[in-house]
């Protein structure tokens, strides 16, 4: 395990000097931010308009869930694909712009629809199981539930961007990969998600601090630093997005390739992917 943990991070800090070599990739997660943030608001404002959940969750309040899942996912995914589309040729030596993987993406349309309408309806299934107030084990499952199916789907978006099948194939297919780099995988996905979990704790104590340091001389100066240091997380997690689409590129391109571009020369890829016998 401690061999799979040295190799992830070797991955890791190989997909960020792909990162630091195109910085037009951090665009992709700014520009999914904001649309993120306006599908939120579209149905944020009939929620509260029209009180659909304020006799708890029924049959409609179920189906504004679906909606809402559907369309955010389907906005993310795009970017995602879009981010990893660029990414894949950054790996293959080339100079992506946005355009190429905006033209990645949209031919991946009808799949990413397909598969935002899967992921709809697990997110809202786990939803309601992490939802029951009174039962600890049944919340405890579907944390369980939810974290597998993290990892289980984490190579869905590359293998989308790379070939030429639906959802349903992508999801089986991203599954068989979790069999042969599952350590890569989650050491990978856990080892990201923490590290930057800890710079964004730190951000935000800091933050809070200098703040309220601040609002001792002026109101106007606490809302400038604490702009700046919002402004400071937003950036952290925009970079994370990015990173973590960049390895997920990387890590299936190697697992169904087992080909070395310059940034991952030293990475070990050849003793993490080599082939299973049988």
């Amino acid at each position: 395990m401690f061999e799979k943990f040295s190799r992830s991070w070797d991955l890791v800090k190989a997909s960020a000097s792909v990162l630091r070599s195109d910085k037009e990739l951090m665009l992709f997660p700014v520009i999914s931010g904001i649309a993120t943030l306006v599908v939120l608001a579209t149905f944020l404002l009939p929620m509260f308009a029209l009180r659909i959940f304020a006799e708890g969750i029924g049959l409609g309040g179920v189906v504004f869930g679906f909606l809402f899942y559907f369309v955010q996912y389907s906005v993310m995914i795009f970017f995602n694909c879009a981010l990893v589309g660029a990414a894949m040729i950054r790996l293959d030596g080339g100079d992506p712009t946005l355009a190429d993987g905006f033209n990645a993406a949209r031919a991946k349309i009808p799949s990413i629809l397909g598969y935002a309408a899967i992921a709809a309806t697990v997110g809202v299934l786990l939803q309601a199981l992490k939802s029951k107030d009174n039962n600890f084990l049944v919340r405890l499952a579907g944390s369980g539930l939810g974290a597998a199916w993290t990892l289980a789907t984490f190579l869905v978006v590359p293998v989308l961007v790379s070939r030429n099948v639906g959802p349903v194939d992508a999801l089986k297919e991203s599954v068989s990969l979790l069999k042969r780099t599952w350590g890569e995988n989650a050491v990978g996905q856990v080892g990201i998600g923490a590290a930057f979990g800890l710079i964004t704790f730190a951000f935000v104590l800091v933050g809070v601090a200098l703040t309220l340091l601040a609002a001792q001389a002026s109101f106007a100066l606490a809302v400038v630093v604490g702009a700046l240091f919002l402004l400071a997380v937003l950036l952290v997690g925009i970079y994370q997005a990015a990173l973590s689409a960049i390895y997920s590129a990387a890590l299936y391109r190697y697992a169904v390739s087992h080909e070395t571009p310059a940034a991952f020369r030293d990475a070990g890829l050849e003793q993490a992917f080599l082939p299973k016998a049988g």
